[in-house]
C-alpha cells in the first residue's frame, strides 16, 4: 500500500501564497503520476494539477499561471506552490498517486483563503 500525507495547508489572505507538500511512503515514488485535487462542501472533487513520472505537468484552467506542481523523486514528495490565492481556492486539497490500475489518495489538507 502507498501512503500519502499532505501538509502545508492553513489560513491565508487573498493574494497570499501557500506551499503544499505530499509525502509518499510504502512504494517507490518513481513511475507514478502524481496530482492534486480539491473539494469543498457543495461541489465535486476537481483536478487541480498533475505531474507525470517524466515531469509533464497539467493544470486546471482556474489555477494555471498561479499554481505550480513539482516533484522530488529523491524525497518521494510532490509540491503544490499556490500564489495569488483567491477565496474560491478554499477547499480540502488531496494528493493522489496513480500507476496503471493502482490509485491512492491522501486524507487532505485544508486551505482557507479569507480576509
Amino acid at each position: 500500500q502507498v501512503q500519502l500525507v499532505e501538509s502545508g495547508g492553513g489560513l491565508v489572505q487573498p493574494g497570499g501564497s501557500l506551499r503544499l507538500s505530499c509525502a509518499a511512503s510504502g512504494s517507490d515514488f518513481r513511475g507514478f503520476t502524481m496530482g492534486w485535487y480539491r473539494q469543498d462542501p457543495g461541489r465535486q472533487r476537481e483536478l487541480v494539477a498533475t505531474i507525470t513520472s517524466g515531469g509533464i505537468t497539467n493544470y486546471a484552467d482556474s489555477v494555471r499561471g498561479r499554481f505550480t506542481i513539482a516533484r522530488d523523486n529523491g524525497k518521494n514528495t510532490v509540491l503544490l506552490q499556490m500564489n495569488s490565492l483567491e477565496p474560491e481556492d478554499t477547499a480540502v486539497y488531496v494528493c493522489s498517486a496513480r500507476r496503471g490500475f493502482l490509485n491512492y489518495w491522501g486524507k487532505g489538507t485544508q486551505v482557507t483563503v479569507s480576509s
